[in-house]
């Protein structure tokens, strides 16, 4: 796999403690052993594996990053389910390539501005190569970040609206 131009990022693993003690809709969740395989996990960017205990926890992405970022993302401002391990986990592999890039998936890149407002959005359509479909993201996100307002892009599931994994750009 190639060196990617544009980092996918897992949540923070001090945040993924936080959200294993009280998620950000403020609730305590319960541990499952997840019985197939296939849920994405956005704490290593990978699908669980059959019996991997996890989590469907409440996450506000945006809210998360207007905090570092001195910004007010006003009413953009969600919390949505994500899957996370009940327990440390190593993270994602650095050499995996774009996480959830299935062939055939559908995928939204939603741009936002610096001071945490929506700047536009994609809609991406993976090809069947696997490669290909690595390829289409790239330059999807390197489309994306052409415009100079754009800080960051969730990367998200059109069937679900699941956030799947962040992207920042470097000014």
């Amino acid at each position: 796999m190639t060196l990617l131009t544009h980092q996918p990022l897992a949540i923070a693993p001090q945040v993924l403690d936080e959200l294993r003690e009280r998620d950000d809709a403020g609730a305590v969740r319960r541990p499952y052993a997840y019985d197939t395989d296939g849920a994405p996990l956005r704490c290593c960017l990978r699908r669980s594996r059959a019996g991997e205990r996890i989590l469907l926890v409440s996450y506000a992405p945006l809210r998360r990053w207007a905090a570092e970022a001195s910004a007010d993302p006003g009413a953009y401002d969600e919390v949505g389910p994500v899957f996370i391990h009940a327990d440390t986990c190593q993270g994602p592999d650095p050499a995996s390539g774009y996480p959830f890039a299935e062939t055939g998936a559908l995928r939204v890149l939603r741009r936002y501005s610096g001071e945490g407002r929506i700047t536009g959005g994609t809609v991406v359509q993976l090809p069947v190569d696997p490669v290909q479909a690595q390829v289409t993201m790239e330059q999807a996100l390197r489309t994306a970040f052409t415009d100079s307002q754009v800080a960051l892009v969730h990367v998200r599931a059109v069937e679900y609206g699941c956030f799947h994994y962040e992207v920042r750009g470097w000014r």
